[in-house]
């Protein structure tokens, strides 16, 4: 007597292998991962669930499945030798990897420098290069196969290049006798936009100043990262790093800007490097995220930058063609207040600018957001549109469904982790 398996159950329960990668990877058969198994296209039911498990459309190629992402983080892991300096490693393609399979509606890759002196520490990643975009793809091509939306964080560090990797809990600047080149004059050392050092206590040297001359190759160089990160490695979007203390960020703050040509003085030159940057990055095809610090938390500073110029830069942004605007605050300097460290405590910027904005520049907060309610309410009272997260996705890779039991929504797990927690029935008939 021979068994042969219906032709129904064959249908039902053969593997199918996820295209998107090159090894052997079960299809997820019942869609992208962190979407509520809810009829989507019924608007009754739609209309009753959370707005944090319901999708955005970003952009006309882009929708995420749920409005939780995973925020930037550095994790000083790149290769820091020779020719290979910047270039991901397997860690990378496991860190990413593991928040991919959990679900988010997309995942923010941390900072990568857009030339090899523009990285806060050796151990960051770069996209200067073809093979650094290359090594990249992986990462993305796991994120499609889970059905998840994957940008690339590019930037270029300015007066905060050439640290100690941050784990080793010091902010200091260093020489090239531990991979750095703080010790480094002329076109391989620290450039800002102006010749003033992010402290006082010689922890980061003084930064050479850009020539004028030079500005538009920066803006190139920006230019060029966002190619590669499209047409190689295949990313969905990019996010420009216009904040903590970064290159971006001290052109735009007069606390760091003391330049006298069309690049310093007014508003409107402080923001001409960050537009023309946005020029530049600015893709028919792609969204554009900016992360800004929405205010600099330097009250006794004058000429810090704070969040009224936030908002009078969010009409720029929208008239330049951003379609997200991702907010956080701080890291103009070492005499910068510390952040205050209650749930949301950001939120109020986001709920600021979105008043501002409306509908014409989508919204991202983060910062200490730690449980589904909170999240779901800072969105139902629309202050904002995307719930960023970096260390609680750290703490706990499967966020999105301990929000969504949280919430009492189901959603769709990878089929490797989906089955102990949903069972299928016994009766296959």
């Amino acid at each position: 007597m021979t068994f042969e398996t219906p032709e129904h159950l064959i249908r039902r329960f053969k593997v199918l292998d996820a295209p998107e990668v090159d090894f052997f990877l079960p299809k997820n058969k019942n869609g992208p991962l962190g979407k509520s198994t809810l009829e989507q296209d019924n608007d009754e039911i739609k209309a009753k669930l959370p707005k944090l498990f319901t999708p955005l459309k970003i952009h006309k190629n882009l929708e995420i499945n749920n409005r939780i992402g995973v925020s930037p983080m550095c994790t000083y892991s790149a290769d820091n030798k020779g020719s290979k300096k910047g270039e991901a490693t397997k860690f990378h393609e496991i860190h990413y990897g593991g928040f991919s399979s959990r679900g988010p509606g997309l995942i923010i890759v941390e900072a990568a420098s857009v030339v090899p002196n523009g990285r806060t520490s050796p151990e960051d990643l770069g996209i200067w290069n073809d093979d650094q975009a290359l090594l990249l793809k992986p990462i993305v091509d796991f994120a499609h196969s889970q059905g998840v939306k994957i940008g690339i964080q590019i930037a270029h560090a300015g007066r905060k290049s050439s640290g100690v990797a941050i784990p080793e809990h010091l902010q200091k600047g260093i020489s090239s006798a531990l991979e750095g080149w703080s010790d480094k004059k002329g076109p391989d050392g620290v450039f800002a936009p102006s010749p003033v050092a992010y402290d006082e206590n010689n922890s980061y040297v003084e930064p050479q100043e850009i020539p004028t001359s030079e500005i538009k190759d920066y803006v190139k160089a920006f230019g060029d990262a966002a190619k590669r990160a499209y047409d190689i490695s295949g990313f969905d979007f990019v996010e420009i790093h216009g904040a903590h203390g970064y290159l971006i960020s001290t052109f735009l703050s007069s606390t760091s800007n003391k330049r006298s040509d069309e690049y310093g003085g007014s508003f409107e030159n402080r923001i001409r490097f960050l537009l023309e940057i946005i020029d530049e990055v600015k893709s028919e095809n792609h969204p554009t995220f900016v992360r800004l610090s929405a205010d600099e938390l330097a009250p006794n500073d004058p000429e810090s930058w704070k969040i009224e110029d936030s908002i009078k830069l969010s009409d720029h942004l929208v008239n330049h063609g951003v379609e997200v605007l991702d907010l956080s605050s701080g890291g103009i300097n070492s005499k910068a207040e510390r952040r205050k460290t209650n749930q949301g405590f950001q939120t109020q910027y986001a709920k600021a600018i979105k008043d501002h904005v409306g509908d014409k520049l989508l919204i991202a907060t983060v910062g200490k957001i730690l449980e589904a309610k909170f999240a779901n309410d800072v969105l139902e009272n629309d202050d904002a549109d995307i719930i960023l997260a970096g260390k609680p996705f750290l703490k706990n890779p499967g966020l999105v469904s301990s929000w969504a039991d949280e919430l009492g929504v189901r959603i769709q797990l990878a089929r490797q982790y989906e089955w102990p927690f949903h069972p299928p029935p016994w009766n296959l008939d």
